[in-house]
Order: C-alpha cells, then sequence, then structure tokens
C-alpha cells in the first residue's frame, strides 16, 4: 500500500544539529535528508491527544502535542519539503505558484491541479512567495494582499480576499487516498480552508493559537538547569535579535508594560539560547480523497490524473506535514452539469466571487469512510455527459458497493430532444439500469432552484419544476432514492426572497452559486441523504446515511460581495478568455432558435439574463428557461417590433441569417458605437435591400459595415441559421 509522509521547514541538521520534528520517532531515529525514518507508516498513534472531533464534519480533527511518527514495517520514505521545492514531474511533488503554472501547461487545466489560478492580469507576476521555519512552509497572505492593493492603488472592495498555499503531489495509481495535513503555528487563525484536488472542501474553521510552538529565549548563561538539554540549541546574534524582538512585540500585544517591552527588545543580543517546546497542540485534520481521470473543461480527450493537491487559505497559511496513503472505502461518482461541477476560483480569492458547485462542497459533510469523485461539467445535459465522454470515465471507475449521484435538467430543458417526459426521462432511466448492472447505487437529485421571479406579480418563478416532477415520477417508478433538492433550495429562496437571496449566486448570475451558496446547498443535500437513504431497506444505503455529518458550522455570507475590476495599471492585458467567446455552446450543427440566439447575443454582449420576467410575450411563459433571455433582450432593446406578431415572440422558431443580425447588432450597438454605413452601399443600390424584409434592412447595412457578413450580396438572408454559424458571428462582434 502506497503511503508518503512529507515534513516541511527548516531542520536542525540543516545548522548541524539533530532534527527533531514534532516530537521523536517510536525508534528514536531522526528525519534526515528525505531518507526514511526507520519506522513509519503503519497505524497511527499520536500522543497527546488534546482533542478530537469526527461528528461535525467529514474530516477528522485532532489537536495533539509531541505527536509521535507512524511506524511501518516496510520502512516507507518521509520526505523533507523546502520552501524553494516548486512542484516538477520528475520530483513528483513540490509547492505550485504562478512560476511553474507558467512553465508547466498541464498546471494551468484547473481540473488536473487545485482549481486555483491567479487573475488574468496579474498572472506573469509572482504573488505566491513561500517561506519557511521550523514550524514548516507558510505564506504570508496578507503581506501580499496589501502588496497587490498598493500596486492597484487602493483597497480591494467587499470581501477579505486570500492568496493559497497549494501543494500537489504525486500518487502510484488512481483511486481513493486518505491525507493528513499537519499545521503547526503561532498564531491563531480564523476562516481557514483546506481544499483537496480540484477545489473539494476538506476543512472550514479556526486554527487556534494554542496549536503551536511556544519559544522560551535566554541569554547565554541564564538557561534553567532543569530544562531539557534535546530541545535546546545555541542561536547566533541576528536570529537572537530578532526573537526578542518578536517577544517585545508579542508582550505589547497582550497588554505588557511598555517600557518592559522596550527593554527586552534592547537586551544583550550578542548570542543566546531558544528553547522551542511543544504548546497545547498542533492542529491535524485527516481527509478522504479521490483521485480519477478527468475530461477538463473545453477539450474531449481523457487525461490521467494521478495527482493530489492540498491548498490551504488564510492569513498565513501554512503547512507543517502531510501524509498520504491508500484507503479503501466506497466511491461517491457524481453526474451533473455547472451547478454541481467543481468549479475553479481566481485568486486574490474572495468566497463570494468564486463560482462553485455543491458536488465540491459535499465533502465536507461527509465522514472519511467515503470519497467523492466529482465529473459534472458545465453545460452537460443528460445525453451530452455521454456522448463527450464523461461517462465512460465513470464505468471505468465504478465498482460494486459504489453510488452515482445524477443531477440534470438545467441544459437539457434547452433542447427540443430533452423534453422532461421524454429524452430526459429516458435517459435517467438508462443510467439507473447500468448502474445497476455494475452492482453500484444510483441515486436522483432534483436540479438545484435559480432565484428567478416574476415581475408582474413578485412570485417565485419555477424554471424548473416539470423536470423535478419528472426525477421524482422516476425514482419512484424504479425503487431509486430521490433527494430533492428542488423543493429545498426553492423553499429557501422563497424564504430570503430576491435581494437577500443574491448573496448566495455568483455576482449578477440567478443560477450559479457562490462558495457560500455551494456550502448551503450541499448541506441540503446532505441532509436530504440522512433523511431519505436512511430510511431504505438496502444496508449500502444506510450506510451512506451514516456518513452524513454537521459539517463545519454555518458559513454566513459577507455583507458586501464585489468582483474584483482590472486596476487601471493592467490596462494593457488582455482577457485571455475573451478569444473564446460562446466555447461551450454544444449540438453546433443544429439549427438554432430564436431563444438560444437571444442567449447568445446576451453573453456576448456581457449582460446576463434577468431573473425576473413581466410577461410581455403571450407565448413566452415565466418557468421556461429562456423566459430570463427574452426579457434582458427586451429591457437592452434588442427586440425588433417587427419580430413580433400579435404580442408573441415565437421563441423557438429556427432563426433566420436577417434576424439574428438584428440581435447581433442591437447587442453591439448596446455596448459601442456603429460604424459608418458607407462602405457598404455600391452605387447607391445596397446589396441586400431586395432579399431582406423591410425592418431587417437598417440591421443587415450595419452587419456588412462590421463585418458580420460579406457585403457583395452572397448571403441569402432568408435562411435558417445553425447554432455554430450563430456562434461564429458573435465572435465577429469583437465585444
Amino acid at each position: 500500500m502506497f503511503y508518503r509522509k512529507f515534513v516541511f521547514g527548516e531542520f536542525e541538521d540543516d545548522k548541524g544539529g539533530e532534527a527533531r520534528i514534532g516530537g521523536e520517532c517510536q525508534n528514536g531515529e531522526a528525519i534526515r535528508n528525505g531518507e526514511g525514518t526507520g519506522k513509519t507508516g503503519g497505524s497511527q498513534s499520536e500522543g497527546n491527544v488534546r482533542k478530537t472531533d469526527t461528528g461535525r464534519n467529514g474530516a477528522l480533527i485532532q489537536e495533539v502535542s509531541g505527536g509521535q511518527c507512524r511506524q511501518d514495517v516496510n520502512q516507507q520514505k518521509t520526505i523533507r519539503v523546502r520552501a524553494g521545492d516548486l512542484y516538477r514531474p520528475d520530483t513528483g511533488y513540490g509547492f505550485v505558484v504562478e512560476k511553474n503554472r507558467r512553465e508547466q501547461e498541464l498546471l494551468r487545466l484547473p481540473e488536473l491541479n487545485a482549481a486555483f489560478d491567479a487573475l488574468y492580469w496579474c498572472r506573469n507576476e509572482e504573488l505566491s512567495h513561500v517561506e519557511e521555519d521550523r514550524n514548516g512552509c507558510f505564506l504570508d497572505s496578507d503581506r501580499e494582499i496589501e502588496a497587490l492593493e498598493e500596486t492597484a492603488g487602493g483597497a480591494f472592495p467587499g470581501e477579505r480576499r486570500r492568496i493559497p498555499l497549494s501543494f500537489k503531489l504525486d500518487v502510484p495509481r488512481q483511486g481513493n487516498y486518505r491525507a493528513t495535513v499537519r499545521i503547526r503555528t503561532r498564531e491563531s487563525m480564523e476562516d481557514v480552508l483546506i481544499f483537496t484536488g480540484r477545489r473539494r472542501l476538506g476543512y472550514r474553521g479556526a486554527v487556534s493559537a494554542s496549536a503551536g510552538v511556544k519559544a522560551e529565549i535566554w541569554n547565554s548563561g541564564d538557561r534553567p538547569a532543569d530544562y531539557p538539554e534535546t530541545q535546546v540549541r545555541e542561536i547566533g546574534p541576528d536570529e537572537m535579535a530578532s526573537l526578542r524582538s518578536r517577544e517585545a512585540a508579542d508582550g505589547l500585544k497582550e497588554g505588557g508594560d511598555t517600557k518592559k517591552a522596550g527593554e527586552a527588545a534592547a537586551a544583550d543580543t550578542d548570542s543566546g539560547i531558544v528553547a522551542e517546546r511543544a504548546g497545547s497542540g498542533d492542529f491535524i485534520c485527516t481527509m478522504s480523497v479521490n483521485v480519477c481521470d478527468i475530461i477538463p473543461r473545453g477539450l474531449t480527450e481523457v487525461y490521467t490524473d494521478r495527482s493530489l493537491d492540498i491548498t490551504i487559505l488564510a492569513k498565513k497559511p501554512g503547512i507543517s506535514e502531510i501524509t498520504v496513503e491508500e484507503l479503501e472505502c466506497p466511491t461517491l461518482f457524481i453526474a451533473g452539469d455547472s451547478t454541481v461541477t467543481d468549479q475553479s476560483a481566481d485568486y486574490p480569492y474572495a468566497p463570494g466571487t468564486s463560482y462553485s458547485g455543491w458536488g465540491q462542497m459535499i465533502s465536507g459533510y461527509l465522514s472519511g469512510k467515503i470519497a467523492v469523485s466529482n465529473h459534472a461539467h458545465s453545460g452537460l445535459t443528460t445525453a451530452s455527459f455521454r456522448e463527450e465522454g464523461h461517462y465512460g470515465i465513470v464505468e471505468r471507475y465504478i465498482r460494486p458497493g459504489d453510488y452515482l449521484f445524477i443531477q440534470f435538467a438545467h441544459n437539457d430543458q434547452k433542447l427540443e430532444s430533452l423534453k422532461a417526459e421524454e429524452g430526459y426521462r429516458r435517459n435517467l432511466l438508462r443510467y439507473i439500469g447500468e448502474c445497476r448492472a455494475r452492482g453500484a447505487f444510483p441515486v436522483l437529485v432534483t436540479p438545484i432552484a435559480r432565484n428567478t421571479w416574476k415581475g408582474n406579480d413578485g412570485s417565485y418563478n419555477d424554471l424548473l419544476e416539470e423536470y423535478a416532477g419528472t426525477c421524482i415520477s422516476v425514482g419512484e417508478q424504479e425503487d431509486v432514492p430521490v433527494l430533492d433538492l428542488h423543493r429545498r433550495s426553492m423553499d429557501f429562496i422563497v424564504k430570503k426572497g430576491l435581494e437577500a437571496s443574491k448573496a448566495y449566486f455568483f455576482p449578477g448570475d440567478y443560477t450559479h452559486s457562490n462558495d457560500y451558496g455551494a456550502y448551503f446547498m450541499a448541506g441540503l443535500v446532505a441532509d436530504e441523504i440522512a433523511g431519505v437513504c436512511g430510511e431504505r431497506k438496502e444496508p449500502e444505503y444506510r450506510f451512506l446515511a451514516e456518513q452524513v455529518t454537521e459539517g463545519f458550522g454555518g458559513w454566513p455570507p459577507a455583507e458586501r460581495i464585489v468582483p474584483l475590476e482590472k486596476p487601471a495599471v493592467y490596462d494593457n492585458v488582455e482577457d485571455p478568455k475573451e478569444t473564446e467567446a460562446l466555447s461551450d455552446m454544444e449540438h453546433l450543427s443544429e439549427p438554432a432558435d430564436r431563444a438560444s440566439a437571444l442567449d447568445m447575443v446576451i453573453r456576448t454582449a456581457r449582460f446576463f439574463p434577468t431573473n425576473v420576467y413581466n410577461d410581455m410575450f403571450t407565448d413566452v411563459v415565466g418557468h421556461e428557461w429562456y423566459a430570463g433571455a427574452v426579457e434582458c433582450a427586451y429591457q437592452n432593446g434588442m427586440i425588433d417590433p417587427g419580430m413580433v406578431e400579435d404580442g408573441k415572440f415565437f421563441p423557438l422558431r429556427p432563426v433566420t441569417l436577417e434576424e439574428f443580425l438584428v440581435f447581433a447588432v442591437n447587442g453591439y450597438k448596446s455596448r459601442r458605437k456603429l460604424p459608418d454605413m458607407d462602405g457598404c452601399a455600391d452605387n447607391s443600390a445596397f446589396a441586400y435591400d431586395t432579399k431582406c424584409r423591410e425592418f431587417t434592412k437598417p440591421y443587415v447595412r450595419a452587419a456588412c459595415a462590421l463585418g458580420l457578413i460579406p457585403s457583395d450580396g452572397s448571403e441569402t438572408p432568408d435562411r435558417v441559421l445553425t447554432r455554430g454559424e450563430a456562434v461564429a458571428i458573435c465572435r465577429k462582434l469583437g465585444l
């Protein structure tokens, strides 16, 4: 069985002394030069346990002092890690910072890494300065943020932001692993976050100041005679001065006498002795992590993944030790869309402005006896999850006794072929049958609700009611557990109201949650697991229910959630995402309808579909997925009256080229001034005048001036446009 232990920071033998990290190994041997510690691994035995907590979260949290090293008859390797050790494929471990992320292409794929990346305008800068001391390796996030704010010309608005400390290590094979993180710190830290793998929550809470190392300092010759020799080391003038200054500062923080503090700082610092003894305990967090292949977003091939990432966020995130060993336990596989997926996050990180799916937070509500493997992706349907190869990965790795959670609908409802009682139902039934044939246990999850409301009477606008009903119906028909997240999330949104609910969604978005919302929704899923699966007759479902914990308590959203805007100093840095507008669009060869055409233009012009619909068209019902897009387009003048007949918009009618140009030109006008039209005329006779309907003529002329279509009249304005052709025109807009 695979086992590795990584020990971080400075060591005694770096200065000619003897290494004593976290207490002595049970066989008395010290950790040296990255070699084995004699006997390491096996069953863990931590000395002097102060606190153990397994009930309120999915991780084992302990505070210990003078912990004993692992023993393993196989004498597995223990690796020493210094601050300058950056991840490389040939070493198979190290920190991931901006430098090696720029140098190694695979480190830039979020799904193969920790899923954190610097905001695009500062990716060429060095933001993550890893340091080290005798407690381990750390990063001073607050100091890095202050430097960024100084460069930006002012403090960042809204939430406190963080720079992540990420460590990556290779493992021999795909599967489940137990990862244990030890943090030894001098300072208490609130709002500590630990993520594993693709930004899956492992811990959220505080690390106590008592979980650290206390230094006692004497001038030479003043050390008490009874102080243990093994815990004492000689120090030179520079370190003595530094420690005396810190001691003085700490005394003032604790309300000490200013005069005495000054005297302590000015004391003789020619030489001295320091004893660093264990405080009340180190912080230890143990988590279950799944490592599995993945198809990264925007790509089509399966990427092999045999690496495990640990990321810590705090005011000064640090790592003292990491141990990783293989784990035999059931795996919870997840199939779904963007509301479930492992979303990546930019840094400087803030939870309110980070997209997140509940699938990456559910691990925070499960015990260490089960691991999560999330294969949900943005834009997927019950059909494309299979067609694009994501289900093939699940089929390869799922084993008897594992679980498959299935949540779709947000994108199914956009396609005629996946109506709730037709293609959607058939696909759910097929997944259930195939899952059971492999000895695994399917669980259906009704689609998470959107924050959508009706403008005419202020009532909630349920866009997914039909699909949630089909999901429940299939569950009853096949005797499969159904977690009614749709009802639970809708009840929460209705109780909170339109404005208060926005704090749980990414700013300006009414479908996709931020980290606060995803954590809350994952709690609803966990509660449903405990209630629904706990009542099943099958022992496997009851086992799953028994793994549900209370999580890490409430995570209330910040009062102000403000996305960062690019500072003026970075105006010359272009956003690489802008060159791939609508890259997530699917079924490009199929005809585009008016509703999807509007959605494309709205996204290209950087509008958000509104979450309030005012019933301006008699054939656009508020619960349809496109109601928000139609409302947004109407409010921003994208729908010409010539496209409305007797109060009807005909949203599912195939869109013609000239109609799409109406949307595109109006979208362009909402952001920029239209160019001069004279270049499109040939002797005052416009090439398309005889081919267009009267109301579309000015739009077609403008489209020529923008270069959206040839100006020689060679196009056919009344032909139906494909989705791929519509995407190509949107990209030509250059917005």
